[in-house]
């Protein structure tokens, strides 16, 4: 493909597709926000107060008869349509990205790549966490061996929302794939396995906390890597005092990180990516070090990498204007949720479960 931008169908208005996808979308050299499905009259207004040439079609369906006019459906929509929507416009001929998670089981994941494969078509789930400036930073101290061989990696994703929120990110119908093990750890694990390599066994723990919740709401995860790197992975939304982002232990120093990136919050505030997008103030540097502690000044500041969710985008419209894969394939996706669906195992049961 070359020339004109390409077109996008973007398949959601809630928080995913306003926030994160529609923003980024519109942002990106090459691509253009052509439609937006939502069969919800308040956000078809938003769609259009924030981007008046977008079309607006009530269901998904309303795509597939003019599939020519579009070079990219973008999903965006409940978990419990991903297969469904994606399967709809692969087989109408059109290209996919699915936010995470790609779907309720590895299988069903390795599904989607097995179909976009037959049809030569890109197939790519939306991991913008793998842009986040503190996992930059750590791939860049990784890369630069600065902690010498690393044995633990600490991992927390963590809010402090004592009364839930409802809707189906919290339901209790497993139909609705809802859950911070799903949600938030489908972000953890993601990170860890891109870092460390495959996991060669797993362990859980998943409590439902708040009165009136439904699914799980503090979540920890163990994983020992074949590489022998073990990954402790935390997902809460009962954190009454939040712990570090990241706290990586090798062999020759250790890093920690507090304060998650602030993209997503620019993005909720309705900024976009433009100069200075994805820094943060030197106060909020992770620190380096050996045998102090970062919380009364020990250790060397690192400077941290602009995050950059954009560059998810981009390289999408590279990978369809020139081929090739594009970022975090369906394969990447499935072996995060073949983590996944041993950790729900393994909280249910109560046992240490090998892959």
């Amino acid at each position: 493909m070359t020339g004109t931008s390409l077109r996008v169908g973007l398949v959601g208005y809630g928080l995913a597709g306003s926030v994160f996808h529609a923003p980024l979308i519109a942002a990106t050299e090459g691509l253009v926000l052509d439609t937006v499905v939502t069969s919800n009259p308040e956000r078809q207004e938003q769609a259009r107060a924030g981007f008046p040439d977008v079309r607006i079609s009530a269901s998904a369906d309303e795509l597939w008869p003019r599939a020519g006019e579009l070079d990219l459906i973008v999903v965006a929509s409940p978990n419990r349509t991903h297969v469904p929507i994606a399967t709809a416009a692969l087989d109408a001929g059109l290209p996919v990205v699915i936010d995470k998670p790609i779907a309720g089981t590895a299988a069903e994941a390795r599904g989607l790549a097995a179909l976009a494969e037959e049809r030569g078509l890109l197939l790519s789930v939306f991991q913008n966490r793998r842009w986040d400036n503190d996992f930059l930073t750590l791939r860049k101290l990784l890369a630069e061996g600065a902690l010498g061989d690393v044995r633990r990696f600490e991992s927390r994703f963590e809010r402090w929302r004592p009364e839930p929120k409802g809707g189906w990110r919290e339901s209790g119908d497993p139909a609705e794939i809802g859950g911070l093990l799903y949600d938030l750890g489908s972000h953890v694990v993601d990170q860890a396995l891109v870092l460390f390599g495959p996991a060669a066994s797993v362990y859980a723990e998943a409590d439902v906390r708040r009165a009136g919740a439904q699914t799980d709401d503090d979540t920890f995860i163990a994983l020992t890597h074949v590489s022998g790197v073990r990954s402790h992975l935390y997902v809460s939304a009962t954190t009454a005092q939040l712990g570090p982002r990241f706290r990586v232990l090798g062999s020759g120093a250790g890093y920690v990180k507090y304060g998650l990136d602030p993209q997503e919050a620019a993005l909720r505030e309705g900024l976009r990516p433009g100069p200075g997008w994805g820094q943060e103030p030197e106060s909020l540097w992770g620190r380096i070090g050996a045998g102090e502690s970062p919380l009364t000044g020990g250790g060397t500041p690192v400077p941290t990498v602009p995050g950059d969710y954009l560059e998810y985008y981009t390289a999408i419209a590279r990978a369809l204007r020139e081929g090739g894969p594009g970022p975090v394939t369906a394969h990447e996706a499935a072996a995060a949720l073949d983590v996944l669906e041993a950790a729900r195992r393994s909280a249910r049961e109560g046992v240490v479960v090998a892959l």
